[in-house]
C-alpha cells in the first residue's frame, strides 16, 4: 500500500527489516503465540510423518558417512518441536541421537525430554543442521528502484502503508549489486544479507556434517520482479501488515545462502571453501510454493518462471529447478545421497529432464559440496515418492493396500508440483575432522 501524497503520513515509518523483527519476534509477535505457527498455516512437517522419516533416514546417512553411532540433529526454527519428534520415533534402534531444537519461542509443556531446547545453535556438533522453512521468516530490508534509477529501502508503518525511504547504501547495496540488481523502476528485490548471515553462522556451528534448508526460494536469473513479500493467517494469504497479527514472509535466494555458508563451513573445517569449475545455467521451475493452508497446498503469488502476479498478488516467486552436480551421475539408491562436486542451479546442461532443459538468461555455479534440488527429487531420494501400491495387494492384503494407498497420498502431496514438492533444498556438506567428502 503504497503513499502517494507523503504530507498524509501514518507512521511511524521504519524499514521493514525492523518491522518483521517487531511483529514476528516481539514481545507481542506473531511466532511467540501460544498456538505457533500450526495453528495459522501446515508445512510439510505437518502434512505427513513420511516427512520427518525421510529426515530420520537422512540423519541415518550422514551418521554412516561420519562413521558414528552418536550423533546430532539440531532443527532450525523448530516450531513447537514436531519435527524432531518424529525424526526421533523415525531413527532405527541402536543409534544415539543427540536432538537439539533452536527456537525464540518457549518450548511447549509436552516437549519430548531427549530434546534439548534453546535460542541458538550449540556449537562444534557433528551431525545434521535441518531448517525447515526458517530462513524466508529471517527479517530483512525491502529495497525498491526509484525514478532516478536508484534503489531506495521501503519503510512501511504500522497499518502496511509503504514509501520509499533513504538510498541503499553499504554492504546492502553491495549485496543487491551482486545478488539481486534491480534495472527498471518500480522494481523490488528483499535484501537477503541478513539471511546469509544467519544461514553462515548456523552451518558454522557444525564441527562436520550435514546442512539442509528448505524453503520456497529463487536464484540468480530467475529473480522475482516485484519480490514475493507477503502475509498468512488463519490458512490464508494476507496483506503484510506488521503488526503482530500475521506471519510475514518472503522467498529466500538461496544460492547466496550457499555462497555465504560455504565460506562459513570452510571456516568451521579449518581452510578455504572449494568452488567448482564448470559454467552453469540456471533454469526456473514455475511458480514457488507459498504455505500451504485449508488442507491444500498455496502456490505463490506470481505465475510461471516469473511472470507479473495477477490483481492483489504479491508478486512472482521463480523457484529454483533441481540441481546437476560435476563429477558424474547422481548416487545409486542407497549410497551416499548428496554429490560433493559442484552443483548447477536449474540442472547441469546435457542432464536431462523437464527442469534441465529450460535456459534462464543467467545462471550460478554453487560452491563445492553443495547442492540445489527441488524437494520433490530431495524426497526421491530419500524413498519418499506418491506412486500407487499396486492393485493385487488389495486382494491378498486389502489393509495393508488400504495403509499403503494413505501413504502414497501423503506422498503425493508432499512431492506435488505446484505444490509443496516444488520447495527447494539447499544441501551443504561440511568437512571436519576425520570427515573430508571427495
Amino acid at each position: 500500500m503504497r503513499v502517494i501524497d507523503e504530507t498524509c503520513q501514518p507512521g511511524p515509518w521504519r524499514g521493514w527489516r525492523a518491522a518483521m523483527e517487531a511483529a514476528l519476534y516481539g514481545p507481542d509477535g506473531f511466532y511467540l503465540r501460544p498456538e505457533g505457527p500450526a495453528g495459522h498455516f501446515r508445512t510439510s512437517v505437518h502434512a505427513s510423518p513420511l516427512f520427518a522419516g525421510a529426515v530420520a533416514r537422512l540423519l541415518v546417512r550422514v551418521a554412516g558417512e561420519l562413521g558414528s553411532d552418536d550423533i546430532a540433529v539440531v532443527d532450525m526454527g523448530a516450531g513447537r518441536g514436531e519435527l524432531l519428534t518424529g525424526v526421533l520415533a523415525a531413527v532405527p534402534p541402536g543409534l544415539r541421537v543427540r536432538a537439539y531444537a533452536v527456537e525464540r519461542a518457549a518450548p511447549p509443556e509436552a516437549l519430548d525430554p531427549r530434546v534439548t531446547w534453546s535460542a541458538e545453535p550449540p556449537s562444534g556438533v557433528r551431525g545434521l543442521l535441518f531448517a525447515n522453512e526458517w530462513l524466508d521468516n529471517v527479517p530483512m530490508d525491502v529495497a525498491e528502484r526509484d525514478g532516478s534509477g536508484t534503489p531506495r529501502y521501503v519503510e512501511v508503518a504500522p497499518d502496511g502503508t509503504e514509501r520509499l525511504g533513504a538510498p541503499v547504501t553499504g554492504a546492502d547495496a553491495e549485496w543487491l549489486a551482486r545478488w539481486w540488481p534491480l534495472r527498471e523502476q518500480g522494481e523490488r528485490a528483499e535484501i537477503g544479507r541478513p539471511r546469509d548471515e544467519a544461514w553462515a553462522r548456523a552451518v558454522g556451528t557444525l564441527a562436520a556434517g550435514l546442512a539442509v534448508a528448505v524453503d520456497y526460494a529463487h536464484v540468480a536469473g530467475a529473480r522475482p520482479p516485484f519480490g514475493t513479500l507477503t502475509g498468512f493467517r488463519a490458512g490464508r494469504e494476507v496483506p503484510p501488515v506488521p503488526d503482530g497479527s500475521c506471519d510475514i514472509t518472503a522467498h529466500v535466494a538461496l544460492d547466496a545462502c550457499a555462497a555465504a555458508g560455504a565460506a562459513a563451513g570452510g571456516e568451521a573445517a579449518g581452510g578455504g571453501a572449494r568452488t567448482g569449475s564448470r559454467a552453469a545455467t540456471g533454469t526456473g521451475t514455475g511458480a514457488g510454493t507459498g504455505r500451504e493452508a485449508g488442507g491444500s497446498a498455496r502456490t505463490g503469488p506470481g505465475g510461471a518462471d516469473g511472470e507479473p502476479a495477477g490483481p492483489g498478488g504479491a508478486g512472482p516467486a521463480g523457484q529454483a529447478g533441481q540441481a546437476g552436480q560435476a563429477g558424474g551421475a547422481g548416487p545409486a539408491a542407497g549410497g551416499s545421497a548428496w554429490p560433493a562436486g559442484a552443483g548447477y542451479v536449474g540442472g547441469a546442461p546435457g542432464s536431462g529432464g523437464a527442469e534441465a532443459r529450460r535456459p534462464r538468461e543467467a545462471g550460478y555455479l554453487l560452491p563445492y559440496g553443495t547442492e540445489l534440488l527441488s524437494q520433490r527429487e530431495a524426497l526421491r531420494r530419500l524413498g519418499v515418492s506418491g506412486g500407487r501400491p499396486p492393485i493385487e495387494t488389495a486382494r491378498t492384503d486389502p489393509a495393508g493396500y488400504v495403509r499403503a494407498l494413505a501413504r502414497a497420498g501423503e506422498a503425493a502431496e508432499l512431492t506435488a508440483r505446484g505444490g509443496l514438492g516444488d520447495f527447494t533444498w539447499l544441501l551443504q556438506r561440511v568437512p571436519g575432522e576425520g570427515y573430508c567428502p571427495a
